[in-house]
């Protein structure tokens, strides 16, 4: 089910109004059977089961839409985890056999959830690699089967659930309709923003009230991450996809606007995705963590990570990073020169999570070398001690927003902005030949030729320009629509004007988003 279908339009306030009025607290027959509404400690609790209970059916369905073997996996990621938490809880962590068994809890649904996920995503990978190595055709030893919906997102909630169990971070929850909801949410299930234990899990445990400023501001975020979908992606979806089929054919100025269109059209898919499952997640009382925050205004790519796809990138920071090291590692006695070899330990988990990064995207050399290749961005800003650098917005000065950037800030804008590019070319391509044949067909006289199909290249740029100018003005807000602004009547025309633009500028084909192959 598709955030920017016809089914979703429905789906989704059928489930509200159950949510609120049929198995919430403004249901009055729930009430009633429950005692008095004002005090008693049952009351309170009760709705929040239902409400519980209603989420996970209508996240199964949500899920099974697109096929409903695909429930299969998440019920086993999902009770493994919630069992093994529970164990690692309950058993002594003093060492000897409770330490043991408190690590085998542990590394057992570790070892679980990602053998899952590498046999539906990188077993044929592999295979394949394996086969050509030693020349042999792979046909007779692929596995035929297809990569569930989202397996990535939801592996890795699971998994740092089980992780800050073990750290203490958390205490295991023994409601397992609470922990089914929190697994399965359905608004950020299959996209994200992946959520930490710490913050939602506890969402589900406790009374929830409708927040009438809190759903407003909700839709807000659905109305603002529909228009990043689908007028902005959509749109340059179709001319993408265009250039990147027959790129060998087209002039070197198609294939830049080919690029640039890219680099727009997957920052509108995944941080519309993003809008929307935030923005539907406070209809329902719950607030999830911010997943875009402005990344093509960074001015440096260390900021640009800061900024995009944020709970992946602090997901590994946490238990990736930092486990290793991260920037402080400890320095054995007897090292002659212990900066230096503080900033290649710094250098290696720096590779060793971009490398995951990429490899988390899917099974292909091309998501390895984007990953690399950022990797290797990051090094000078390592290397000189400017990986932190940048930690405000941009075109701010002791708090307060400036209306233009600086000429400096333009400039270091721009060029993240470029080398951003150059990565998406080695995400969006087929193989690494591809990639490096549409890099170099951009380099050619033809750079200066009228490119093809202008009138949609002047819609989408419209388009681009308009999400920028909004973003840029709200870069302090939450979203692009959090206007700070008061007066009623320029929020109100401010609304009608994206929604008319969505109406009139929407790419009418439904097309996926694209991080649910991933």
């Amino acid at each position: 089910m598709l955030f920017n279908s016809l089914t979703y339009a429905l789906y989704l306030p059928i489930v509200f109004l159950l949510y609120w009025f049929v198995f919430g607290p403004y249901n009055p027959l729930l009430v009633n059977k429950a005692g008095n509404a004002r005090g008693d400690e049952h009351t309170r609790d009760y709705p929040v089961s239902l409400q519980n209970l209603l989420i996970v059916v209508a996240s199964y369905v949500f899920y099974g839409w697109w096929d409903w073997r695909f429930l299969i996996l998440i019920f086993i990621t999902t009770l493994c985890s919630f069992g093994s938490g529970l164990l690692i809880s309950h058993v002594s962590a003093s060492a000897g056999r409770g330490a043991a068994l408190r690590k085998f809890a542990l590394w057992g649904n570790i070892v679980l959830n990602l053998g899952i996920l590498a046999t539906f995503k990188y077993y044929n990978f592999f295979a394949t690699q394996f086969a050509h190595a030693f020349g042999f055709s792979a046909d007779h030893i692929l596995l035929n089967v297809i990569l569930p919906v989202g397996i990535s997102f939801y592996t890795f909630q699971a998994l740092s659930y089980t992780i800050d169990v073990y750290r203490g971070k958390i205490s295991a929850t023994r409601d397992v309709v609470a922990f089914f909801a929190f697994i399965s949410f359905f608004p950020q299930l299959v996209a994200g923003p992946i959520e930490r234990a710490t913050n939602l899990l506890p969402q589900f445990l406790q009374p929830r009230r409708f927040d009438y400023g809190q759903a407003v501001d909700g839709m807000r975020l659905i109305l603002w991450g529909l228009f990043k979908k689908m007028v902005v992606a959509d749109n340059c979806a179709t001319y993408v996809d265009m250039v990147f089929a027959d790129y060998a054919n087209q002039s070197a100025s198609t294939l830049l606007l080919g690029a640039v269109f890219f680099t727009f059209q997957i920052y509108g898919d995944f941080s519309g995705y993003s809008d929307i499952a935030i923005g539907t997640a406070r209809l329902f009382g719950i607030r999830l963590m911010r997943n875009f925050n402005v990344p093509y205004f960074s001015r440096d790519i260390a900021e640009f990570w800061r900024r995009w796809h944020i709970s992946l990138t602090t997901w590994f920071r946490d238990y990736v990073y930092i486990p290793l090291g991260g920037s402080r590692p400890e320095i054995p006695d007897g090292i002659r020169h212990p900066e230096a070899y503080k900033k290649m330990i710094v250098a290696r988990n720096t590779f060793i999570i971009f490398l995951l990064s990429g490899f988390w995207h899917g099974a292909n050399w091309t998501f390895i070398v984007w990953g690399l290749y950022h990797a290797l961005l990051f090094m000078p800003l390592i290397l000189l001690g400017k990986n932190r650098k940048y930690t405000d917005t941009v075109a701010c000065e002791n708090g307060i927003q400036k209306l233009f950037p600086s000429l400096k800030e333009l400039s270091q804008m721009l060029l993240t902005f470029m080398m951003a590019v150059i990565g998406w070319i080695i995400f969006r391509a087929e193989n690494i030949r591809q990639a490096w044949e549409y890099f170099c067909a951009m380099f050619d006289p033809s750079l200066f030729a009228k490119p093809i199909k202008s009138r949609e290249v002047a819609v989408n740029a419209l388009m681009i320009i308009i999400m920028l100018i909004i973003e840029f003005s709200t870069r302090n807000g939450e979203h692009g629509l959090d206007i700070k602004n008061k007066n009623k009547i320029v929020q109100m025309v401010m609304y009608i004007f994206i929604y008319l633009l969505i109406l009139f500028f929407c790419n009418i084909e439904t097309i996926e988003f694209i991080y649910f192959q991933f």
